[in-house]
Order: C-alpha cells, then sequence, then structure tokens
C-alpha cells in the first residue's frame, strides 16, 4: 500500500508547490514588473495621493454637480456584483427602467440614453458611451455654475477608445478631473 501512496501523496505535494505557490509567485512577479498600476488595482489618487477608487469599479455619484455611472444591481458593492438577472420580459425590469427614465428625464434632450437606465454585467461597469455622458452635460454645467461648453471639452478629453468597442468614458476619471476644474 505504500507503494502506491507515497508516490501519490508526494505527487499531491509537488504539485500543490507549483501551481499553489510557485506559478502564483512567479505569476505577481512579472506582473509587478511589466504592469505595476494595474497590478495593484488601477487606482485612482487624487493630488495629495488619497485613493479614491479603481478605474476598473465603478462608484455611486450623487447629485446634480456629478456625472452618474449607469445603475448597479449590487448597488456598487464589489462583494455583491453581479447583473440583475432580470429578463427583458420582467415585468419588474420594465417598471424600474420606465421610473428611472422618468427620474432622469430632460426636457427637450430626447429619450434617456439606456445606457443610463440598465445595468451592466457586472454591475460595476466604470464606462459610459459618450452619448449618455453628454446628456448628462446641462445637469452638471448648470449645478457647477459652469459654461455647457467648458464641461463639454472636459468630457471630449476624457473620451476613451478602447482595442475592440466602441469608445467610452470612464466616469470616475471625469468626475476626479470635474473636482479639478472647480479648484
Amino acid at each position: 500500500m505504500s507503494t502506491f501512496l507515497r508516490p501519490a501523496l508526494s505527487l499531491m505535494l509537488l504539485m500543490t508547490a507549483i501551481t499553489g505557490v510557485i506559478y502564483p509567485l512567479t505569476v505577481t512577479g512579472i506582473a509587478q514588473l511589466a504592469f505595476p498600476e494595474q497590478a495593484n488595482g488601477s487606482l485612482v489618487r487624487d493630488s495629495t495621493g488619497k485613493v479614491l477608487g479603481s478605474a476598473l469599479i465603478a462608484q455611486d455619484f450623487s447629485g446634480d454637480s456629478w456625472f452618474h455611472p449607469r445603475p448597479s444591481a449590487g448597488a456598487f458593492a464589489t462583494v455583491a456584483s453581479s447583473a440583475s438577472n432580470l429578463a427583458p420580459s420582467n415585468p419588474a425590469l420594465a417598471a424600474r427602467v420606465k421610473d428611472s427614465a422618468a427620474q432622469l428625464a430632460v426636457p427637450d434632450q430626447g429619450p434617456v440614453p439606456l445606457a443610463l437606465l440598465t445595468t451592466s454585467g457586472s454591475g460595476l461597469d466604470p464606462h459610459l458611451p459618450p452619448e449618455a455622458i453628454r446628456y448628462q452635460l446641462v445637469r452638471v454645467a448648470a449645478a457647477r455654475n459652469l459654461p455647457v461648453q467648458t464641461v463639454e471639452q472636459l468630457v471630449e478629453k476624457h473620451i476613451e477608445q478602447p482595442l475592440v468597442g466602441p469608445p467610452v468614458v470612464n466616469v470616475l476619471l471625469l468626475n476626479q478631473a470635474l473636482a479639478q476644474l472647480n479648484n
């Protein structure tokens, strides 16, 4: 029996060391050398170095003076990140979208962009399409007593073109630049 047990235990210990210690440490070391910012969470800091959040995770911004992200099914909590799992035919989803559209509607500005009404797959998508940001321009400019053109220029500077997909704007980075604009 020891002829089978000893090699099995030895192989288990060896594979545990390789896959549980050596491989993770190697990958972490390479990531820290090659991509230190991303390996440490893509943290966004203010001018004093205080961490404001991550460029990869949406945050809830309330009040008229901030650009708002898309809704979150998990209330922007990273532990409970997920989609709402409500099917398009679900009456609860239709009612929530209808209520949100009524709250966000701006007269003479057309329909509310869908990105401001629906959650992302993770519930934590930090990006919005530029159209959804532009829909909020007048509200944010008025709340901050800034010309719409000034805020619009700031938005244009923050439009990113990913390798794949349509242009997007990171709401946290845009709001950080907006806060610096008023200083």
